[in-house]
């Protein structure tokens, strides 16, 4: 059997890693910073609250300085709003421009390539007062914001990602700790897709603004996209798969590409007197928006089933990678072909591969990973971190982008959860994601002293390389 002739990484590929700003800044009201919705909700019991994290805010060089270590070519992070526009709009917080632009020059000094997030599940929590994305104001809201960020750091800041995770604010948005609901709400359905035509709307012409403002730019969206799985040959659970891809994964890119809804779940929301008002002028800046790449999400893929109508109507529950279902649409089962991390969640390095050819066979546009990695028990032994089983995923996935490029797909770059190790969403500190460990507990910030583990010094020769040597010697 004739081996097969991989195809190398791109040259100026971003080999580097990602964060979000409430979960590694800490100091989250310090400095004229306003409370978001991360701030006010209820953390999860016996997990940290949000006011140290990594305490990003006060060791910035010194973690920058770690990541030009192990030669990142690139730090995605996101921007606090809050930071910015205190209340969500009106007055602007110089310490929080200032914080930003040292975090951004620290990176250029390295050649570290700044990607921003501008919004990362952190809603300012007086907006959420003012109805959140429930608001058509919120449309305007965000644009408003996407303006000040551009003006500030558009001379420096080439590279743009519009909402994180959007459809996970839609499918899971309680578990998130992001999603609104006003009270007597009569249609959940209609009303969380009424949010979600507002973020796809402000998300639009925050694209064309960005274009507008910063010539050269470029921005995408950034869902979490796992390519869906029938459980079975059966024509019924096909059906079940095509449902939830349109759900999970093909509403978010047909709209932020095309300008569109997708077909199948437009008539999905019709049947539940669901679809989202236009206002005017919403469709045509879904049409002029478009984005020059997609940033992505991928921790696993998702496998369905047909669903009998069992599932009462509304109940979605699960996480961002274990759903329930909807009734009569798809209900989610186990995929018994793939091993699951400590925390439950399936691993499918192959699977990466799939949704990458699916994504641009469907788009064809660049792609930027934006997320994807394991989390896991750390344990600091001595001044190290023995993480084999996270090298081991990312050798993996590495893999099979080098996979995905020899198919003919165009990828920008590969920044995976986490560049250091942060508060998870719902999981505290002690799941921990990141190259860097940082030495504190649930409860007791111990030294905070930063630790390469042994992945980040494999991921080093991975980039120096340049992908070619991804041994674990």
């Amino acid at each position: 059997m004739k081996h097969k002739q991989l195809k190398p990484f791109p040259e100026n590929f971003f080999w580097g890693a990602s964060t979000s700003a409430y979960q590694v800044e800490g100091a989250n009201l310090t400095d004229g910073k306003g409370p978001s919705c991360q701030d006010v909700k209820k953390v999860p019991e016996g997990t940290s609250e949000l006011d140290v994290c990594a305490d990003f805010y006060h060791h910035y060089k010194e973690d920058i300085a770690l990541m030009a270590e192990m030669g990142f070519k690139s730090y995605r992070f996101s921007i606090a709003w809050t930071r910015i526009l205190p209340q969500g709009t009106g007055e602007v917080n110089p310490k929080g421009i200032e914080f930003y632009n040292n975090v951004i020059d620290e990176c250029l000094k390295y050649g570290i390539e700044p990607i921003v997030t501008m919004f990362h599940f952190d809603m300012p929590a007086a907006l959420d007062e003012r109805g959140s994305w429930g608001n058509p104001e919120s449309v305007d809201w965000f644009v408003n914001f996407a303006k000040v960020l551009f003006e500030n750091y558009g001379d420096r800041v080439k590279y743009w990602l519009t909402i994180n995770e959007q459809n996970m604010l839609t499918l899971v948005g309680p578990v998130i700790g992001t999603l609104h609901l006003p009270e007597n709400c009569t249609n959940v359905i209609k009303e969380i897709y009424q949010q979600n035509h507002h973020m796809l709307v402000a998300q639009a012409k925050a694209m064309c603004l960005c274009h507008e403002m910063i010539p050269g730019a470029k921005i995408g969206p950034a869902p979490n996209i796992s390519l869906v799985y029938p459980a079975s040959c059966k024509p019924e659970d096909i059906i079940a798969a095509q449902n939830f891809n349109a759900m999970r994964n093909w509403l978010y890119l047909d709209a932020a590409v095309y300008g569109v809804y997708n077909a199948i779940l437009w008539s999905w929301l019709e049947e539940h007197d669901a679809t989202p008002t236009f206002a005017d002028g919403d469709e045509e800046a879904m049409k002029n928006a478009h984005p020059d790449f997609i940033g992505f999400n991928y921790y696993n893929t998702a496998t369905v089933a047909h669903e009998d109508g069992s599932i009462a109507d509304g109940e979605f529950g699960g996480d961002q990678q274990n759903g329930v279902g909807a009734s009569g649409f798809y209900k989610s089962v186990r995929n018994e072909n793939l091993p699951k991390t400590e925390f439950g969640w399936e691993i499918d390095p192959i699977g990466f591969r799939s949704t990458i050819r699916e994504m641009y066979s469907r788009y064809r546009l660049p792609m930027l990973v934006t997320e994807n990695g394991l989390g896991a028990y750390d344990k600091l032994e001595g001044d190290a971190v023995h993480d084999p089983y996270r090298i081991k995923y990312l050798q993996d996935h590495i893999i099979q982008i080098q996979e995905a490029i020899t198919d003919g797909a165009e990828m920008l770059g590969y920044n995976p959860w986490s560049a250091i190790d942060l508060i998870s969403t719902h999981e505290g500190m002690r799941k921990r994601y990141g190259f860097i460990y940082v030495d504190r507990d649930e409860f007791d910030l111990k030294t905070m002293k930063r630790y390469i583990k042994d992945s980040g010094y494999w991921y080093k020769k991975v980039i120096e390389t340049n992908g070619a040597d991804l041994s674990n010697d």
